[in-house]
């Protein structure tokens, strides 16, 4: 595993110096593991991830306590950690910064807050909670406003959050490479945050357009299942299933128990 500099100062300075922070997202410390294996120097999770695999509704704060354990599980590694919280879990800033609080406790580095085209004043105040409770950690304020929306008021929403001490800005589902060059622009050196696509602009091309973070989202996890439904469907069928397969020795290494005798 890559020797990683630890601390919410050294993840902040991945979204200044060097090339975009490409950021894998975990559902569980396996997941994390094994991304942290490939010398990614941060992890961030995937809300849906962690939800689904709890057999629970995503985007519902449902996932409070689970997310927490996932970051407690995850905070005492080698490598930077950065945790997707839906909107907080609350309504309540307040209530945002206390999770954030416990975040910064077990070790997490960094919290992806989304707005979900709430209000923007509200979101606002729930940043400013954070980083009042939490100052080093960093804030990566999302807006839906290309998610679910059309992209009105992403500009004003995202000077909102940023004058509240948001240290980056996220906007999933924007990928007209036009639009990405003009928002870094608007942005004036606060970094922003797209998320991947498998049909927009490549990890290059959004370097070259000035993104500084390129999120995954929940891509691995989607990934992870349909390759396990394509391989029992290969072994139903009478054939042997195609791609990488950690050896049941590898797995039990990545919680850290002996390999079986």
């Amino acid at each position: 595993m890559t020797e990683t500099p630890t601390g919410p100062t050294a993840f902040a300075e991945l979204h200044h110096s060097g090339p975009p922070l490409l950021l894998p997202t975990a559902w569980d410390h396996a997941s994390a593991r094994l991304f942290a294996a490939q010398g990614f120097p941060a992890i961030g999770t995937t809300s849906l991830g962690v939800a689904a695999a709890a057999g629970l509704p995503d985007g519902t704060a449902a996932t409070r306590d689970e997310t927490l354990r996932l970051a407690l599980a995850l905070g005492a590694e080698p490598f930077l950690l950065s945790v997707d919280a839906e909107g907080g879990f609350a309504d309540d800033p307040e209530q945002v910064a206390e999770f954030a609080r416990e975040l910064a406790v077990v070790g997490a580095a960094g919290i992806n807050l989304e707005d979900g085209l709430g209000s923007p004043a509200r979101h606002a105040e729930k940043i400013a909670a954070v980083k009042s409770a939490a100052p080093g950690l960093f804030v990566n304020a999302r807006t839906d406003t290309y998610w679910l929306g059309d992209g009105e008021g992403t500009g004003r929403r995202l000077a909102a959050y940023v004058e509240a001490g948001a240290d980056g800005v996220f906007v999933p589902g924007l990928s007209d490479p036009a639009g990405i060059a003009a928002l870094v622009a608007d942005l004036g050196g606060v970094p922003l945050n797209i998320l991947y696509a498998p049909h927009g602009p490549t990890v290059a091309h959004l370097a070259d357009l000035g993104v500084r973070r390129i999120s995954l989202g929940s891509l691995p996890y989607r990934r992870a299942l349909g390759a396990a439904v394509e391989a029992v469907g290969e072994i139903r069928a009478g054939r042997v299933p195609r791609g990488a397969v950690p050896s049941y020795d590898d797995v039990r290494a990545l919680a850290g128990r002996p390999a079986a005798g």
